[in-house]
């Protein structure tokens, strides 16, 4: 498919055509793949693969299409290739993070307090006068904002994060590799933030 082609696929795109999206992705996506492929440190190679990280990055780019503007499709080229850059990033730091971190100190708490601890981990600053009504007010509005996320996104952050499961069981559940699991969850987090920190009623920017 020449560029004039794939411009016109991102011109419907833009305009909120999914089936366009798909056909740029499927134009364009090989080229990432090829840049993503040499980044993956060998020793993460049976953690962590190139089709993983495309995977998360599509549904990315179909989530925030919106916040690409210009550049045609040169600029969208670019602006795939750091959806899919940040999302490797996410990957390799996780997936070391894991490897030092002690199972042992991992607690499962109940949910209010996993919620909360969430919340927390979000960056979330309460600022209502009540601490705990805001925690309250706060886990609620978590669980709508859950409810709102892509299926693998709601399932990791809910087995991960609130159930306390390890992270290999959550990937086996999702039939995906950690790595694919670590990814799922940082961009979850992203979107969860989004949600949590535009409510001004619970949550200010920390100082």
């Amino acid at each position: 498919m020449d560029e004039a082609a794939q411009q016109k696929l991102l011109d419907a795109a833009l305009t909120g055509d999914r089936r366009s999206l798909a056909g740029l992705l499927e134009a364009v996506g090989p080229r990432v793949r090829a840049r993503i492929e040499p980044k993956i440190p060998q020793s993460m190679r049976s953690l962590l693969e190139a089709d993983d990280v495309m995977q998360v990055t599509y549904l990315e780019a179909v989530l925030r299409i919106k916040s690409f503007s210009t550049g045609g499709v040169q600029g969208f080229l670019a602006w795939l290739t750091r959806l899919a850059d940040n999302n490797l990033i996410d990957a390799v730091r996780s997936l070391e993070a894991a490897k030092r971190f002690d199972p042992r100190k991992r607690v499962n708490p109940n949910r209010e307090d996993s919620s909360s601890a969430l919340i927390n981990m979000l960056g979330a600053t309460m600022t209502t006068p009540s601490k705990v009504a805001a925690i309250g007010e706060a886990g609620a509005l978590l669980e709508v904002a859950l409810r709102a996320l892509p299926p693998d996104y709601e399932k990791v952050v809910r087995e991960f994060d609130l159930e306390g499961k390890p992270m290999a069981e959550v990937a086996a559940g999702l039939k995906k590799t950690e790595g694919a699991a670590y990814m799922l969850r940082a961009r979850a987090h992203d979107r969860l933030k989004e949600v949590l920190g535009s409510d001004s009623r619970f949550f200010s920017t920390p100082a």
